[in-house]
């Protein structure tokens, strides 16, 4: 199995910044109490001591300005680690999408290998599983189709002339299926 080194971390946009804006919306309505129970609790604090409101309200201020700063911090860190994470999601299906677009298109048909720390490395195993009894079968069915191309052959040597040409065609597409799968 091959090694690949990740370079491009967004590989599907749309899902990625969904997942991680989504999350981020989570983190934030979660912790958006936080600075309201402060609030709160200083604005007590205010009207129990009026003689240092100042002071309170300059400090409530600076610690609200602080909370934003690391509120804003946190959610760019979850930002950034949920795009890290998704990645290791939508890397395996992008490489699945391409894969089958180069089977579908005739282009390669070896195994698939996902990279080291993706998630759903099962999946790759049982779609090479799946293709290695695809191909198998295919083999199986070509060696027929050689076997049954013979039996025409023969046969065509005792039909008469007129049903040659329908012996003919199935040869041919026979021949046609071969050609194309292999």
């Amino acid at each position: 199995m091959a090694s690949y080194k990740r370079n491009i971390f967004i590989i599907n946009p749309k899902f990625q910044f969904r997942i991680s804006f989504f999350l981020c919306f989570l983190v934030f309505i979660s912790t958006i109490f936080y600075p309201i129970t402060i609030y709160e609790i200083i604005e007590g604090f205010i009207e129990a001591t009026p003689s240092k409101a100042a002071t309170l309200e300059e400090t409530r201020t600076m610690l609200f300005i602080i909370l934003g700063l690391v509120q804003v911090g946190i959610l760019g860190l979850i930002f950034v680690c949920t795009i890290f994470v998704s990645h290791k999601i939508a890397g395996p299906m992008y490489k699945l999408k391409n894969y089958l677009i180069s089977i579908r298109n005739q282009d390669h048909f070896g195994p698939v290998f996902f990279r080291k720390g993706d998630y759903f490395p099962e999946i790759a195993d049982e779609l090479n599983e799946t293709l290695s009894a695809i191909s198998a079968k295919r083999s199986e069915d070509f060696a027929y189709l050689d076997e049954v191309n013979s039996y025409i052959a023969n046969l065509s040597l005792v039909v008469p002339d007129d049903k040659k040409p329908v012996l003919e065609e199935i040869q041919r597409k026979i021949l046609e299926i071969q050609n194309r799968y292999q």
